[in-house]
């Protein structure tokens, strides 16, 4: 049985329809998308349970707020794992939380 997992990054000028690709092995196949913010992080998390994703891990760049709100979304269809960083390299040094929730 190959798992279906998803990993959700955030970048500011990501685009999740071009900002994405598939990363496939005989028993995993790793879907990775760029998110802009936490609203489409959401609406890509639906889409992709929606689509058979079985697992999601978060990029270390969701706060605490931010993985809540991805649970929240996908109402405990699949686990969703996270990346920890508590101030983000790729996001200036900075939670997910402190630029999304202004």
């Amino acid at each position: 049985m190959v798992l279906k997992a998803a990993f959700l990054f955030l970048s500011p000028d990501a685009d999740p329809s071009k900002h994405k690709t598939i990363v496939a092995t005989p028993t995993v196949e790793l879907y990775v998308v760029g998110v802009k913010n936490y609203d489409e992080a959401c609406k890509v998390a639906v889409d992709l349970v929606n689509e058979g994703i079985q697992a999601i891990e978060l990029c270390g760049g969701f706060g605490n707020v931010g993985v809540a709100k991805i649970v929240e979304a996908v109402k405990g269809k699949v686990p969703v794992g996270v990346v920890r960083f508590d101030l983000h390299p790729g996001l200036g040094c900075k939670s997910g939380d402190e630029i999304f929730l202004k």
